[in-house]
Protein backbone atom coordinates (compact mmCIF):
# COMPACT_ATOMS: atom_id res chain seq x y z
CA UNK A 1 0.00 0.00 0.00
CA UNK A 2 1.07 3.59 -0.58
CA UNK A 3 2.19 5.57 2.44
CA UNK A 4 2.44 9.28 3.04
CA UNK A 5 5.39 9.63 5.38
CA UNK A 6 6.16 12.25 8.00
CA UNK A 7 7.19 15.58 6.51
CA UNK A 8 5.89 14.71 3.04
CA UNK A 9 3.10 17.31 3.05
CA UNK A 10 4.00 20.09 0.60
CA UNK A 11 5.25 23.28 2.28
CA UNK A 12 2.38 25.43 1.04
CA UNK A 13 -0.14 22.99 2.56
CA UNK A 14 1.68 23.08 5.90
CA UNK A 15 1.55 26.87 5.84
CA UNK A 16 -2.19 26.87 5.10
CA UNK A 17 -2.70 24.45 7.96
CA UNK A 18 -0.81 26.63 10.41
CA UNK A 19 -2.86 29.69 9.43
CA UNK A 20 -6.22 28.23 10.43
CA UNK A 21 -5.56 25.24 12.64
CA UNK A 22 -7.62 26.81 15.43
CA UNK A 23 -10.37 28.42 13.36
CA UNK A 24 -11.20 25.17 11.59
CA UNK A 25 -12.43 23.51 14.80
CA UNK A 26 -14.33 26.25 16.60
CA UNK A 27 -17.80 26.08 18.03
CA UNK A 28 -19.14 22.55 17.52
CA UNK A 29 -19.75 20.37 20.58
CA UNK A 30 -22.52 17.88 21.32
CA UNK A 31 -23.81 15.60 24.04
CA UNK A 32 -24.83 12.13 22.82
CA UNK A 33 -25.86 8.86 24.45
CA UNK A 34 -24.90 10.18 27.88
CA UNK A 35 -21.24 10.68 26.93
CA UNK A 36 -19.51 13.90 25.93
CA UNK A 37 -18.38 13.90 22.33
CA UNK A 38 -17.12 16.84 20.36
CA UNK A 39 -15.61 18.30 17.27
CA UNK A 40 -12.31 19.11 18.95
CA UNK A 41 -9.01 20.76 18.23
CA UNK A 42 -6.06 18.47 17.66
CA UNK A 43 -4.43 19.80 20.81
CA UNK A 44 -7.35 18.34 22.82
CA UNK A 45 -6.90 14.82 21.48
CA UNK A 46 -6.73 12.01 23.99
CA UNK A 47 -6.45 8.38 22.85
CA UNK A 48 -6.28 5.02 24.59
CA UNK A 49 -3.02 3.13 23.93
CA UNK A 50 -2.76 1.54 20.49
CA UNK A 51 -5.66 3.42 18.91
CA UNK A 52 -5.42 4.77 15.36
CA UNK A 53 -6.76 7.86 13.60
CA UNK A 54 -9.00 7.51 10.55
CA UNK A 55 -8.74 10.28 7.94
CA UNK A 56 -11.70 11.20 5.73
CA UNK A 57 -11.74 13.17 2.48
CA UNK A 58 -15.42 13.97 1.93
CA UNK A 59 -16.44 14.42 -1.70
CA UNK A 60 -19.86 14.86 -3.22
CA UNK A 61 -19.95 11.24 -4.42
CA UNK A 62 -17.14 9.52 -2.54
CA UNK A 63 -15.36 9.36 0.82
CA UNK A 64 -11.63 8.72 0.71
CA UNK A 65 -10.24 6.92 3.75
CA UNK A 66 -6.75 6.72 5.23
CA UNK A 67 -5.50 5.05 8.40
CA UNK A 68 -2.67 5.94 10.76
CA UNK A 69 -0.37 3.46 12.44
CA UNK A 70 -0.74 2.92 16.19
CA UNK A 71 2.26 5.17 16.86
CA UNK A 72 0.46 8.08 15.13
CA UNK A 73 3.35 8.60 12.73
CA UNK A 74 2.40 7.50 9.20
CA UNK A 75 -0.84 7.81 7.22
CA UNK A 76 -1.66 5.08 4.71
CA UNK A 77 -4.32 5.39 1.98
CA UNK A 78 -6.97 2.77 2.72
CA UNK A 79 -10.01 2.75 0.44
CA UNK A 80 -12.71 4.87 -1.21
CA UNK A 81 -16.37 4.53 -0.28
CA UNK A 82 -19.29 5.57 -2.45
CA UNK A 83 -21.04 8.32 -0.54
CA UNK A 84 -24.72 8.08 0.32
CA UNK A 85 -26.96 9.23 3.17
CA UNK A 86 -25.24 10.03 6.45
CA UNK A 87 -26.82 7.12 8.33
CA UNK A 88 -25.57 4.57 5.79
CA UNK A 89 -22.12 6.16 5.54
CA UNK A 90 -21.77 6.27 9.33
CA UNK A 91 -22.78 2.61 9.62
CA UNK A 92 -20.01 1.59 7.19
CA UNK A 93 -17.53 3.73 9.08
CA UNK A 94 -18.60 2.09 12.35
CA UNK A 95 -17.51 -1.28 10.96
CA UNK A 96 -14.11 0.05 9.86
CA UNK A 97 -13.62 1.83 13.19
CA UNK A 98 -14.32 -1.39 15.08
CA UNK A 99 -12.12 -3.56 12.84
CA UNK A 100 -9.16 -1.16 12.81
CA UNK A 101 -9.19 0.06 16.39
CA UNK A 102 -9.83 3.71 15.54
CA UNK A 103 -9.87 6.25 18.38
CA UNK A 104 -10.90 9.43 16.52
CA UNK A 105 -11.78 10.75 13.06
CA UNK A 106 -9.84 13.41 11.15
CA UNK A 107 -12.19 15.01 8.62
CA UNK A 108 -10.85 17.24 5.87
CA UNK A 109 -12.20 20.80 5.96
CA UNK A 110 -11.98 22.33 2.44
CA UNK A 111 -11.83 26.02 3.34
CA UNK A 112 -11.59 28.70 0.68
CA UNK A 113 -8.14 30.17 0.20
CA UNK A 114 -9.14 33.22 2.27
CA UNK A 115 -10.16 30.97 5.15
CA UNK A 116 -13.92 31.32 4.70
CA UNK A 117 -16.42 28.48 4.40
CA UNK A 118 -17.82 27.55 1.00
CA UNK A 119 -20.43 24.84 0.31
CA UNK A 120 -17.88 22.01 0.65
CA UNK A 121 -16.63 23.26 4.02
CA UNK A 122 -20.19 23.70 5.23
CA UNK A 123 -20.93 20.13 4.16
CA UNK A 124 -17.87 18.87 6.09
CA UNK A 125 -18.96 20.76 9.20
CA UNK A 126 -22.46 19.30 8.87
CA UNK A 127 -20.99 15.79 8.66
CA UNK A 128 -18.92 16.48 11.79
CA UNK A 129 -21.97 17.81 13.66
CA UNK A 130 -24.04 14.78 12.65
CA UNK A 131 -21.25 12.47 13.74
CA UNK A 132 -20.81 14.24 17.10
CA UNK A 133 -24.55 14.08 17.64
CA UNK A 134 -24.78 10.33 17.13
CA UNK A 135 -21.44 8.74 18.04
CA UNK A 136 -19.19 8.63 21.11
CA UNK A 137 -16.01 9.05 19.03
CA UNK A 138 -14.35 12.46 18.77
CA UNK A 139 -13.88 14.12 15.38
CA UNK A 140 -11.22 16.64 14.35
CA UNK A 141 -11.59 19.05 11.43
CA UNK A 142 -8.31 19.42 9.53
CA UNK A 143 -7.75 22.24 7.03
CA UNK A 144 -7.35 20.52 3.66
CA UNK A 145 -7.03 23.41 1.20
CA UNK A 146 -5.42 22.23 -2.06
CA UNK A 147 -4.84 18.68 -0.81
CA UNK A 148 -6.60 17.05 -3.78
CA UNK A 149 -4.77 19.36 -6.19
CA UNK A 150 -1.45 18.46 -4.59
CA UNK A 151 -2.18 14.74 -4.79
CA UNK A 152 -3.30 15.01 -8.42
CA UNK A 153 -0.15 16.94 -9.31
CA UNK A 154 1.99 14.30 -7.60
CA UNK A 155 0.24 11.51 -9.52
CA UNK A 156 0.66 13.36 -12.82
CA UNK A 157 4.35 13.88 -12.12
CA UNK A 158 4.60 10.15 -11.43
CA UNK A 159 3.07 9.54 -14.89
CA UNK A 160 0.01 7.86 -13.42
CA UNK A 161 -2.77 7.21 -15.94
CA UNK A 162 -5.99 9.23 -15.78
CA UNK A 163 -7.97 6.11 -14.91
CA UNK A 164 -5.57 5.19 -12.11
CA UNK A 165 -5.62 8.77 -10.77
CA UNK A 166 -9.41 8.67 -10.57
CA UNK A 167 -9.19 5.39 -8.68
CA UNK A 168 -6.73 6.48 -5.98
CA UNK A 169 -6.97 10.28 -5.66
CA UNK A 170 -9.64 10.32 -2.93
CA UNK A 171 -7.90 7.92 -0.57
CA UNK A 172 -4.55 9.59 -1.23
CA UNK A 173 -6.11 12.98 -0.44
CA UNK A 174 -7.38 11.45 2.81
CA UNK A 175 -3.82 10.31 3.56
CA UNK A 176 -2.49 13.84 2.96
CA UNK A 177 -5.14 15.24 5.29
CA UNK A 178 -4.37 12.67 7.96
CA UNK A 179 -0.61 13.04 7.58
CA UNK A 180 -0.99 16.79 8.10
CA UNK A 181 -2.71 16.08 11.42
CA UNK A 182 -0.04 13.57 12.42
CA UNK A 183 2.72 16.05 11.55
CA UNK A 184 0.99 18.68 13.69
CA UNK A 185 0.83 16.24 16.58
CA UNK A 186 4.55 15.63 16.32
CA UNK A 187 5.41 19.30 15.89
CA UNK A 188 3.32 20.34 18.87
CA UNK A 189 4.68 17.56 21.03
CA UNK A 190 1.14 16.45 21.74
CA UNK A 191 1.88 12.76 21.58
CA UNK A 192 3.90 13.05 24.79
CA UNK A 193 0.97 14.83 26.43
CA UNK A 194 -1.86 12.54 25.31
CA UNK A 195 -4.02 11.46 28.18
CA UNK A 196 -3.64 7.77 27.42
CA UNK A 197 -6.37 5.54 28.71
CA UNK A 198 -8.73 8.38 29.66
CA UNK A 199 -11.07 7.95 26.71
CA UNK A 200 -10.75 11.39 25.16
CA UNK A 201 -11.43 14.98 26.14
CA UNK A 202 -13.62 15.84 29.12
CA UNK A 203 -14.08 19.54 28.51
CA UNK A 204 -17.57 20.98 28.88
CA UNK A 205 -19.56 23.34 26.69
Amino acid sequence: MLEVGPGSIPAFLRECDQDLKLASNRGVRRQAKGAFVAVIGLEQLGLPPGRRLLGLDLGEKTIGLALSDTLLTVATPMQTLKRGKFVADAARLDIIISEQGVGALVVGLPLNMDGTDGPSAQSARAFARNWAGSRDLAVILQDERLSTSAVTRTLIEADTSRARRAEVVDKMAAAYILQGALDRLRAQGNRSRLRLGRGGPKAGL
